[in-house]
């Protein structure tokens, strides 16, 4: 679990975000006190940062330098200022990501939860879900007493899936994970990555395992 600050002034969107992280294990910290938004959010201790940049009394910009200058904790920039000039700014100015409304809650879950994995910020590292657990850091899957070892695409995979549990995943959502992009991936690659780690946990006794739901994704 992470503790993530938001810090968007529109409200229906904070209440929006609060519940997905809930959702997902996370606890959110939603920042309101906008005449002093640099302290208020570093007296959160947050993992993360989910920063908007139209904010009512310091432009979003100003806070991610600020809170960049006083502290290293990542800053992913949600906002519908979609700008190549703001993009270049904010990054400039030390968010680690930049991400335009409106957006997949699948999409930028994956992004926050791929970011917080590149500093350390998420300690656990095994997952159990219908009698299969997983184990992230030595990336190999267990059940029925046996246990394999994943490739990297099969660990992405099924750790996404197993976040997830209970809820479709989009394909795009997966690409995004396995490639950091939707973008100039053939489709049917993802379909080879799927079936290849369907037939890895069929090693294990596990069949029926990965769901597929037309047109939509892929569920646990």
């Amino acid at each position: 679990m992470a503790r993530i600050a938001i810090i968007e002034d529109d409200e229906s969107i904070r209440s929006a975000l609060s519940e997905m992280l809930q959702k997902n294990g996370h606890e959110p910290v939603v920042v309101t006190s906008f005449d002093r938004v640099v302290d208020a959010t570093l007296e959160a201790s947050p993992d993360l940062v989910l920063l908007d940049l139209n904010l009512p009394s310091l432009d979003g910009t100003v806070v991610c330098r600020e809170i960049r200058s006083r502290s290293s904790v990542p800053i992913i920039v949600v906002t519908s200022r979609t700008g190549e000039i703001d993009e270049v700014m904010c990054m400039t100015l030390g968010a680690d990501d930049f991400i335009a409304k409106p957006y997949s809650s699948h999409v930028l879950l994956v992004r926050i939860e791929a970011l917080l994995r590149r500093v350390g910020g998420m300690a656990a590292t095994t997952m159990s879900h219908s009698g299969l657990t997983l184990d992230v850091s030595r990336s190999t899957v267990t059940a029925n007493g046996r246990t394999v070892e994943l490739t990297k695409n099969e660990l992405r995979i099924l750790s996404l899936l197993m976040r997830s549990a209970g809820a479709i995943v989009p394909r795009e959502t997966i690409m995004v994970e396995l490639w950091d992009s939707d973008a100039f991936v053939d489709d049917n690659t993802l379909t080879v990555n799927i079936n290849r780690l369907r037939q890895t946990l069929a090693r294990l006794g596990v069949n029926d395992y990965l769901v597929t739901h037309r047109g939509q994704g892929y569920s646990v």
